[in-house]
């Protein structure tokens, strides 16, 4: 199901003449930021799933909730590992505490090499090798996308932080040996999962966090922008509704 052509215009339209949020910086060459399409498969409150398709400005919000994982990215469930793009809402996830988490949501979007994050930097993936973090973890390869948090807290991070697991964008794990930055030679389809609850699945064998936007995610947004966000989540109304973090959030100068 498309979503109606005068909201599409109006994304349009708001991306061209609106401020997208407040304060916000002018991009270098003094342009407006990208709108990118955005799929989206949930559950409506009345657990009918449906699949919706979105245009919205390519912002750090927006694209946060979709660059996660990569296509081919297994993730265990209660029928055992499954590729990302094959899961659909109502689909049981496994998560860290050993329990079972309905998926209530999917977001998809496609990436295409040489073209700018919202960020303003290159695209780019993390690639983790076979036993980076130890014996059989990951067993293979993993390739992230630049939204991923990893249940880990990293040696240099350690100090200010403390030894207890934390939620850590995955590009602070690069080392350029056995985690490095790489780029897709071709467009790549990319996902991020919602369980009912903020919660740790594995994917891979690596240990990554569900989407949440964050407490403060829409605080100095825009109403027009924080509309257009909350429309791709039937199950939230408001910032709220995402409920509790599971664990804390690395602070680092990471989205």
């Amino acid at each position: 199901m498309t979503i109606p052509q005068s909201l599409e215009r109006a994304a349009a339209n708001l991306a061209k003449t609106k401020p997208l949020v407040r304060h916000q910086k002018a991009l270098p060459d003094g342009s407006k930021p990208q709108l990118r399409r955005y799929e989206v498969a949930s559950l409506l409150p009345n657990g009918n799933p449906t699949e919706t398709r979105h245009i919205a400005p390519a912002l750090p919000l927006f694209e946060q909730a979709f660059t996660a994982f990569t296509r081919g990215s297994l993730v265990e469930t209660d029928y055992g590992p499954v590729a990302i793009e094959d899961l659909y809402p109502g689909d049981q996830v496994l998560t860290r505490d050993g329990s079972y988490q309905t998926l209530i949501w999917k977001g998809m979007t496609t990436m295409v090499p040489g073209h700018q994050a919202a960020t303003g930097g290159p695209l780019s993936m993390t690639s983790f090798m076979a036993d980076s973090f130890g014996m059989e973890k990951p067993m293979s390869c993993v390739v992230t996308g630049p939204a991923a948090r990893l249940l880990r807290t990293p040696m240099h991070l350690r100090h200010a932080e403390g030894d207890s697991p934390l939620l850590t964008p995955v590009t602070e794990f690069i080392d350029g040996m056995n985690i490095v930055e790489t780029t897709p030679p071709t467009p790549i389809d990319m996902y991020h999962l919602c369980l009912a609850k903020h919660a740790v699945i594995k994917v891979g064998g690596l240990e990554f966090e569900t989407y949440h936007p964050g407490p403060e995610a829409l605080r100095l947004v825009s109403y027009p922008i924080k509309t257009l966000f909350l429309n791709m989540f039937p199950h939230a109304d408001k910032i709220s509704d995402f409920g509790p973090l599971a664990f804390d959030r690395a602070r680092t100068t990471q989205a």
